[in-house]
C-alpha cells in the first residue's frame, strides 16, 4: 500500500474506524467466557460511571467524522485530545484484565500511537497532496 499519497485525515478517519471495531470485538469476546453474562448481571454499576464508559465509547465514533472534516490545525489537536482520553480509558480496563483484554488494550495503544504520530504530522496548511492533485 502506498500511503504518500494516501489523504492523512482518510488514513485518521480509518484508524478510528478500527479501533472502533477492535471496542467492539473485545467486549463481544467477552460474551464467550463462561459466566460472562451471570457476573454483568450481578454489577451494580453506577449510573455515573456508565455515563463515563459511554462519554469515551463516542470518542471514536465522533473522530471518523471529525478527522475527516476539521482543518488541520484543528484536527491535530482534536485527536491528540481524543487518543489520549481513549487510551485512559481503555487503560483503566487493565487491572481486572486477562490475557485476550490485554491483547486487545496493546492493538488499541499502538493504534492511537499511530493516530498521534499521523496527526501530527499534518501540513500546516489545508492542501494535501494526493494522487488526485498530481492529475
Amino acid at each position: 500500500m502506498n500511503t504518500q499519497n494516501t489523504d492523512p485525515r482518510v488514513l485518521l478517519s480509518t484508524l478510528w474506524i478500527v479501533i472502533l471495531f477492535n471496542m467492539i470485538i473485545r467486549d463481544l469476546h467477552e460474551f464467550l467466557r463462561e459466566g460472562y453474562i451471570e457476573q454483568m448481571m450481578t454489577l451494580n454499576i453506577p449510573q455515573t460511571t456508565m455515563l463515563l464508559y459511554g462519554f469515551i465509547a463516542q470518542i471514536p465514533i465522533l473522530m471518523i467524522l471529525l478527522s475527516r472534516t476539521l482543518k488541520n490545525k484543528a484536527n491535530k489537536w482534536y485527536n491528540t485530545v481524543a487518543a489520549t482520553i481513549a487510551s485512559l480509558g481503555i487503560l483503566s480496563t487493565l487491572p481486572t484484565a486477562d490475557m485476550d483484554d490485554i491483547f486487545f488494550v496493546v492493538v488499541e495503544n499502538i493504534l492511537l500511537l499511530i493516530i498521534l504520530r499521523i496527526a501530527w504530522k499534518l501540513p500546516p496548511s489545508e492542501k494535501i497532496i494526493t494522487s488526485k492533485n498530481k492529475l
